[in-house]
């Protein structure tokens, strides 16, 4: 009995114990519900802000792939404009040795030898027509040269004769 006595003391303290602690275990109860229903919104909140994270991380990742793509891009377009530059100068050069080729051509057309060995043989032609004509010219001097020498001497002769004859005609015409 005294173990019953005892053990129904125990449950009349612990029920006064419950009267006396049953608001603060329930106010403590409904903190702990109140404290889980917290844990879970931040739970969720959590899972959203990871979710946010999760698909910023991967824009991040593309803002650097596109950010890295236009760093090489812009590389590019530099070393394709100093490219361009060089290709200019390049393209001045060749127009002004083109232009010196040109100039050297048309110096060098001016001597065409198909041309010239025309002109050449036209040349020979007309000197070869002028050389038999002064031949021929130099004959006919020659030629000429000998009958004026010729006459020259007939006329000599015949001033000769008219001399001799002049003195018998003046006889001739004394006596006439």
């Amino acid at each position: 009995m005294l173990t019953t006595k005892s053990l129904e003391r125990v449950i009349e303290l612990e029920n006064k114990l419950r009267d006396e602690y049953q608001v603060q275990l329930d106010a403590k109860s409904s903190e702990i519900d109140l404290g889980n229903a917290k844990c879970e919104e931040q739970q969720t909140v959590i899972a959203k802000q990871l979710e946010q994270i999760k698909t910023l991380s991967t824009q991040a990742t593309a803002n650097k792939h596109t950010e890295q793509l236009n760093r090489e891009l812009n590389q590019r377009s530099d070393n394709l404009g100093e490219d361009l530059a060089k290709q200019k100068q390049r393209i001045k050069a060749l127009q002004k040795d083109l232009a010196e080729e040109r100039a050297q051509l048309k110096t060098l057309k001016q001597f065409d030898p198909a041309k010239m060995k025309k002109s050449l043989d036209a040349g020979k032609k007309k000197l070869a027509e002028k050389t038999t004509g002064n031949d021929l010219l130099q004959k006919s001097l020659n030629k000429s040269r000998a009958e004026n020498t010729e006459l020259q001497s007939k006329i000599k002769e015949l001033e000769a004769k008219l001399t001799e004859l002049e003195p018998v005609e003046e006889l001739e015409e004394e006596a006439a």
